[in-house]
């Protein structure tokens, strides 16, 4: 296999997780009564962080700028809220998508290398990969705030082509988004990006992904391809 180090998103790439941070979501906003909000909402708020995702969402329910929500004395106890409805939803209504597992497997038993590089706290990171049974399938795990930057940022990637001695032209990012896309471009590696996540509402042909593959299960093959053409 050309590729000898492979990093996964997370949101929208491996785990479908729109409708549990809904009800998270609609959790809170309730609790602190404000009106719900929908998910095609949410799937467009996804990709920045669990936190700016609340943030987009009480500027919505609450009818005031973003930055206003920012400024509210009260966002740390919401987000406080926020982080124990989730800690009960998680793993509720989330599923894996097609195939995802038994790739992992088998790119491991070619010897390829794993990382999640997501946006997503390191507490909300862990509970997902942990109740779908993916903990163990990774390598290293680079959440949103395990280093002073996020994506678009290339320092996720670049951390993990340091750890494992792996050059860019061996590494490949997989995501959703052109968050993802612009990441891989800044770390300089290859990016294939999957159609059925969450994009902001964008079609993911206009990220120009190096490769634009339906599912998962295409790794393997399209990697193996890859190498010998």
């Amino acid at each position: 296999m050309h590729y000898r180090l492979i990093c996964f998103d997370l949101d929208g790439t491996l785990v479908e997780t729109a409708p549990e941070i809904l009800d998270a979501v609609n959790d809170t906003l309730e609790q602190f009564d404000l009106p719900g909000v929908e998910q095609s909402q949410v799937e467009r708020w996804i990709g920045h962080g669990t936190h700016e995702l609340l943030v987009q969402a009480l500027a919505y329910a609450s009818g005031v700028e973003v930055q206003a929500v920012r400024a509210m004395p009260r966002l740390f106890a919401i987000g406080q809220a926020f982080d124990d409805h989730y800690a009960r939803r998680c793993g509720t209504r989330g599923r894996l998508y097609p195939s995802v597992r038994e790739t992992l497997y088998e790119l491991r038993e070619h010897g390829v290398r794993l990382a999640v590089v997501t946006n997503k706290e390191s507490r909300y990171t862990q509970r997902v990969l942990s109740q779908h049974g993916l903990n163990t399938c990774f390598d290293r795990v680079v959440s949103g705030d395990t280093l002073p930057a996020k994506k678009p940022d290339p320092r996720g990637i670049e951390d993990c082509m340091r750890a494992f001695a792996v050059p860019p032209g061996r590494t490949l990012f997989v995501g959703d988004s052109s968050i993802d896309a612009a990441t891989a471009r800044r770390a300089g590696v290859a990016v294939w990006l999957l159609p059925y996540g969450y994009n902001m509402g964008q079609p993911i042909e206009a990220c120009a992904p190096d490769r634009t593959i339906p599912s998962l299960a295409s790794i393997t093959d399209t990697a193996s391809s890859s190498s010998s053409s």
